[in-house]
């Protein structure tokens, strides 16, 4: 089982429905696919620093989870299929980039 993480973009005309149901659908996915998620964060509204299909905002998400290798490639293939998804990144974390992401999830913790 390999960590990755990933952050991806959604359209900013979409409902609060629509997002809670996008994120849900890609947490699906990785659960039904033997993923185990770690962490989930909605970073919420955010302006980019260049327009995406015509938009100038929008509404980030971040995915934490440890998951088999070849659960990803169909997993960012459902990210190209939704048009909701304006853009998305998958990395695979090295041992210091998971200690990293542990240090910021507690320093998250800890101011709320």
């Amino acid at each position: 089982m390999n960590h990755y993480e990933t952050v991806f973009i959604l359209n900013p005309v979409l409902s609060d429905d629509q997002i809670a149901e996008t994120v849900k659908k890609f947490e699906d996915f990785l659960i039904n696919n033997g993923a185990k998620m770690v962490s989930k964060e909605n970073w919420g509204l955010k302006k980019l620093a260049y327009a995406i299909q015509h938009k100038k905002s929008g509404f980030y998400h971040l995915f934490e989870f440890t998951a088999p290798g070849e659960v990803i490639a169909p997993y960012e293939q459902e990210f190209k299929r939704d048009e909701r998804v304006m853009r998305f990144l998958t990395v695979k974390l090295d041992k210091h980039a998971i200690a990293w992401a542990e240090k910021r999830r507690t320093r998250l913790k800890a101011k709320a």
